[in-house]
C-alpha cells in the first residue's frame, strides 16, 4: 500500500490542540443555533426507550445560545458526563496500583523475552486482533481498563503511546463499530426494523475483519516508520516515565506475588463481563469494581495506608486530563439540546437523500450518519432518532432494510475513530496519554481507507440486493 498523500499535506499536520478543538466545535454550535431553525421530532416510549415517530418533524420557537450559556454549558457536560469522567479515574487507579506492584510490567517483558525480539511485528498483529476481538464481543467502555497493558507492551516492543493507541483504541473502535453482532447499533437497528436479531452477520463479519486487518497492517507500518526514524514518532514529548520496562528483558521473570495480582484482575474483569451480561451493569458498576480490584492488589502487594493514597492521587493526577476532556466534549451535546437543532440537522439530512440514485443514496446514507454522530454519539441514542427516520426513506429509495442499517453501523461506527464528542474515545485515548489532536494525525489515513472499503462493501450490498 502506498503512502497515503494526506500524510504529507501541511494542513493536515496542524491539527489544533484537543482544548482549543472542542472549544471551536463550542463555538460552532452556538453559532449554529442562531443559523438553523430550531426542530423537534415526536417521540413515543416503548419498552422504556424513546423512538421518533417518522413524518413528526416540526419547527418550533427558536432557542438561540447566549453567550452565558454557551459556558455554562461547560459545567453542565461535565455534570452529564460524570460516570464516564469518574471511570477514567477509577481505571487509572487501578492500573496505578498494578503499575506499582510491578505485575504489569513483569508480565509484559516476560511475555517479550519468550516471544522473542525477531517476532514484533507478530506481536502488534496478534494484539491488534485480540483488542478488536474485545471491541466485537465485549464492548466499548468496558474495555478501558485494558488500555494501560497495550501501553507498556508497545514501549516494551520499542514502539510509542501512539501505537498503543492504534493497537488497543483503534483495533477495539473498529471492533465495536462494525462488529456483526453489536447489541446497540445493529441489535437496536434489528429491532426497529423487524428483522431477525444480528441477521446479515457474514457481510458486515468480512467487512469487520477486513478493517482490522487494515488497522493491523498500519500499526507495523507505523511501528517500522518510527523504528528506522525515531524523530518520525507523534508522541515524542509524551510522559511514559512510569510505563516503559525498568530493566534489561532476561531480567524479567512474574513472581507469586504478580501472579496473585493479575489473578485478581482477571477476577475483576469475568466479574464485570458477568454483570454487563446477566446484570445489565454499566458505567457504575465497573468504576465500583475498578477500585475493588486496586484496593485489594494494594493490600495483596502489602502497601501501607500512605503509600496507597500516594499512588491514588497520582493516578488521578495521570488522568486528570483526560477527564477533563470527556466533559469538555459532552458540553457539545448539551449546546446541541440546549439550541434543539439535533433533530434539524437529522431532518434535512434525511432530506437531502431524497431523489439521489440507488448506490449513491446507500453511500450518501452513511455520510449523513457520520456527521450526525457528532452530535448525538450513542450508538444506541443514534438508532433510535434516526433510524425510524431512514428505515422508511431507504425503502422508499429502493434499499433493504439491512441496507439501511449497514449504512448506519458504517457511518456511526467508523467516525467514532475520530469524534471528539464521543466520551469513551477520549476516555481510552486518555488512558494511553494520547490527546485527540495528535490521535486524528495518526488515524486519519486509517479512517479514509477503512471509508472506502465501507462504501465498496455498500455498492456490492445493493448490487446483491443484500436483505
Amino acid at each position: 500500500m502506498s503512502k497515503n498523500p494526506l500524510s504529507s499535506l501541511s494542513l493536515f499536520k496542524r491539527v489544533p490542540h484537543a482544548v482549543t478543538m472542542l472549544f471551536i466545535i463550542i463555538v460552532l454550535v452556538t453559532i449554529l443555533s442562531y443559523v438553523l431553525p430550531a426542530g423537534t421530532y415526536e417521540r413515543e416510549v416503548v419498552n422504556g426507550k424513546s423512538f421518533v415517530v417518522p413524518n413528526s418533524y416540526k419547527i418550533i420557537p427558536s432557542t438561540p445560545i447566549g453567550l452565558l450559556d454557551m459556558f455554562k454549558a461547560i459545567p453542565l457536560g461535565f455534570k452529564a458526563a460524570s460516570e464516564i469522567i469518574f471511570i477514567v479515574l477509577a481505571g487509572a487507579i487501578m492500573f496505578g496500583f498494578m503499575e506499582r506492584s510491578k505485575a504489569v510490567e513483569n508480565a509484559v517483558g516476560t511475555l517479550v523475552k519468550k516471544l522473542g525480539s525477531r517476532n514484533k511485528n507478530l506481536i502488534i498483529v496478534i494484539m491488534t486482533f485480540v483488542y478488536g476481538l474485545l471491541g466485537i464481543a465485549v464492548g466499548y467502555e468496558n474495555n478501558i481498563a485494558m488500555v494501560p497493558i497495550a501501553a507498556v507492551l508497545s514501549l516494551a516492543l520499542g514502539g510509542d503511546l501512539i501505537l498503543a493507541a492504534g493497537i488497543s483504541v483503534g483495533a477495539m473502535t473498529i471492533g465495536f463499530g462494525l462488529s456483526p453482532i453489536n447489541p446497540y447499533t445493529v441489535g437496536t437497528g434489528h429491532k426497529i426494523a423487524e428483522l431477525a436479531m444480528f441477521s446479515g452477520w457474514l457481510l458486515r463479519g468480512i467487512l469487520c475483519l477486513g478493517a482490522l486487518s487494515v488497522m493491523a497492517y498500519y500499526n507495523v507500518r507505523y511501528f517500522k516508520k518510527i523504528s528506522k526514524d525515531p524523530e518520525k514518532s507523534l508522541s515524542k514529548d509524551l510522559d511514559v516515565s512510569d510505563m516503559k520496562l525498568s530493566q534489561p528483558l532476561s531480567a524479567y521473570k512474574v513472581s507469586g506475588q504478580n501472579w496473585i495480582v493479575i489473578s485478581i484482575f482477571l477476577i475483576g474483569l469475568l466479574v464485570i463481563l458477568y454483570g454487563v451480561f446477566n446484570l445489565n451493569w454499566y458505567i457504575n458498576e465497573l468504576s465500583a469494581i475498578f477500585l475493588m480490584v486496586a484496593l485489594i492488589c494494594g493490600l495483596v502487594s502489602r502497601m501501607d495506608a500512605t503509600q496507597m493514597s500516594n499512588t491514588t492521587l497520582k493516578a488521578v493526577g495521570v488522568a486528570a486530563p483526560g477527564a477533563f476532556m470527556v466533559g469538555l466534549a459532552t458540553s457539545i451535546k448539551v449546546l446541541m439540546d440546549t439550541g434543539n437543532i439535533s433533530d434539524t440537522i437529522s431532518h434535512n439530512l434525511a432530506e437531502l437523500l431524497d431523489g439521489l440514485p440507488l448506490y449513491a443514496s446507500a453511500v450518501s446514507m452513511a455520510l449523513s450518519q457520520s456527521v450526525i454522530n457528532f452530535f448525538i454519539p450513542s450508538g444506541s441514542g443514534q438508532a433510535l432518532a434516526t433510524l425510524p427516520v431512514m428505515l422508511p426513506l431507504g425503502e422508499s429509495l429502493g434499499l433493504s432494510k439491512q441496507i439501511t442499517i449497514l449504512a448506519f453501523q458504517i457511518g456511526d461506527g467508523l467516525s467514532n475513530l475520530v469524534n471528539p464528542t464521543l466520551g469513551g474515545l477520549i476516555a481510552m485515548l486518555s488512558m494511553c496519554r494520547v490527546p485527540i489532536d495528535r490521535w486524528v494525525r495518526f488515524i486519519f489515513p486509517v479512517l479514509i481507507t477503512l471509508l472506502l472499503m465501507a462504501f465498496t462493501a455498500l455498492v456490492v450490498a445493493v448490487a446483491i440486493n443484500y436483505a
